[in-house]
C-alpha cells in the first residue's frame, strides 16, 4: 500500500479520519468506490454538538461551513405535562449545537484534504480479504454496519424529512417533541426548521407522499401548537434503527462512523459520536510507527466503549420510553420532563451528556 493507513470510504466521516489522523502525524491516503466529491451533494441536515464543533474547528474545516446555531432545545411530549427546556447561556457556551448541510460539510472537509495533499483514490472499491492481517491499518468509513455478527434492533419507525416554514422566526429554538408514534424534531436551519417526523415503518410510504396542506396537518397534530408551520418542502424517506459492531476493532483493521455503529437519529447523537470515535482515534495512533499495532487498536477500542456503549444506550431507552402510549410511563415521562426542568443539576447532565458524550461527565 502507498500510505500507512488505508480509509475505505469518501464521505464526511472518512475525510475527517484522515485529516485527524494527518494532523497527529500518521499519514493515510483514502479509497473511494464513487467519484471525489459525491458527498459535497448529500442534502441531509445534520444536528452537530458543540463538542463536534470543537473537533471540526481543530481539523481546520468549521470557519468554511455555513451553519444555524441552536441555543435552546425545549423537549416536550404529547399528552401529558411536563416539559424542560436547556440553553446554551446556562451551560457558557456559544451555541448548544448547530445546524448544517452534509454536502457542505463534506466541501469543507475535501478542501482541507486538498490543502493537506492527502491522497484521493476515487472510482477505486476495496472489499474485506482475508490477508488484510498483513495491511498496516484500513479503517472502515463507508456504509452502514454490515456484519452478520452486528447487533440489529428494529424499532419499526422510518424518518419522513422535510423542511418547513412558521410563521414566526425560530431565533435559535429547537425542539424535540416526542409522540407515541415517535419523536418529531424540528431544528433551526437558515430561517426555517429541519424536520424530522418519525413514524410506523408501515406508515411512512402514505404519510411521505402525502400534499403539502396534508402534510402540514399531520405536522402540526403531531407537533402542537407551539410553532404554526405555513408550507413544507419535498419528502424523503428514511428507515431506522440500532446496528453496531460489539467491537468496533480486529486485526490491523478499525471501523467508523456509521460502519461502527448505525443510531435512531433522537437526540441526533449518530455523527457526533463519529466526530468523537476519530478524535480519539487519531489521539491513539498520533506518531505511531505501526498504526495497525493490536495493543494500540485495543487500548482505541477500550477508551471508546463507554463513549459508544452510552450513546446507543441512551437513544435506545429515548425510543422505548416515549414511543408509547402507556399510561404510567405517559405521567411518569411528565414527571420525569418536570423535575428535569426544576434540578439544574441533572439539566446540566443531560446538556453535557449530548454536547460531549462520555467527556461531559
Amino acid at each position: 500500500m502507498s500510505a500507512p493507513v488505508t480509509v475505505v470510504g469518501g464521505g464526511p466521516a472518512g475525510m475527517a479520519v484522515a485529516l485527524a489522523l494527518h494532523r497527529n502525524g500518521v499519514e493515510a491516503e483514502i479509497v473511494d468506490a464513487r467519484q471525489r466529491g459525491a458527498a459535497i451533494a448529500d442534502q441531509r441536515i445534520l444536528a452537530l454538538s458543540h463538542g463536534a464543533r470543537q473537533i471540526l474547528e481543530w481539523l481546520g474545516v468549521w470557519a468554511a461551513i455555513p451553519h444555524t446555531a441552536i441555543t435552546t432545545i425545549h423537549i416536550s411530549h404529547q399528552g401529558g405535562l411536563g416539559r424542560t427546556k436547556l440553553t446554551a447561556e446556562d451551560e457558557g457556551v456559544p451555541a448548544l449545537g448547530y445546524v448544517l448541510a452534509a454536502g457542505d460539510l463534506a466541501a469543507s472537509l475535501d478542501a482541507a484534504l486538498a490543502r493537506s495533499d492527502i491522497p484521493f483514490r476515487e472510482n477505486t472499491r476495496v472489499d474485506a480479504q482475508p490477508h488484510m492481517h498483513d495491511w498496516p491499518l484500513t479503517v472502515w468509513a463507508e456504509g452502514a454496519v454490515d456484519d452478520e455478527a452486528a447487533i440489529v434492533r428494529d424499532y419499526g419507525q422510518h424518518a419522513v424529512i422535510c423542511t418547513a416554514t412558521a410563521d414566526e422566526p425560530h431565533a435559535g429554538r429547537a425542539w424535540e417533541r416526542f409522540t407515541p408514534a415517535g419523536p418529531v424534531a424540528a431544528l433551526p436551519w437558515g430561517k426555517d426548521y429541519a424536520v424530522v417526523l418519525t413514524c410506523a415503518a408501515d406508515q411512512s410510504t402514505r404519510i411521505g407522499a402525502l400534499g403539502d396542506a396534508d402534510f402540514l396537518v399531520t405536522l402540526q397534530a403531531r407537533f402542537g401548537g407551539r410553532v404554526r408551520y405555513t408550507s413544507v418542502s419535498e419528502r424523503f424517506v428514511f428507515p431506522l434503527g440500532l446496528r453496531y459492531r460489539k467491537s468496533a476493532v480486529a486485526a490491523r483493521q478499525v471501523w467508523i462512523g456509521n460502519a461502527a455503529q448505525t443510531l435512531h437519529p433522537v437526540a441526533g447523537q449518530g455523527f457526533n459520536l463519529a466526530l468523537r470515535d476519530i478524535f480519539e482515534l487519531a489521539r491513539t495512533l498520533a506518531d505511531a510507527a505501526d498504526p495497525g499495532a493490536p495493543e494500540l487498536l485495543e487500548r482505541y477500542d477500550a477508551t471508546r466503549r463507554l463513549d459508544r456503549y452510552g450513546a446507543m444506550s441512551f437513544t435506545d431507552t429515548l425510543v422505548h420510553l416515549f414511543s408509547n402510549d402507556n399510561f404510567l410511563l405517559r405521567h411518569g415521562r411528565g414527571a420525569g420532563l418536570l423535575a428535569l426542568d426544576l434540578f439544574p443539576p441533572a439539566r446540566h447532565f443531560v446538556a453535557r451528556r449530548m454536547m460531549f458524550g462520555a467527556r461531559g461527565w
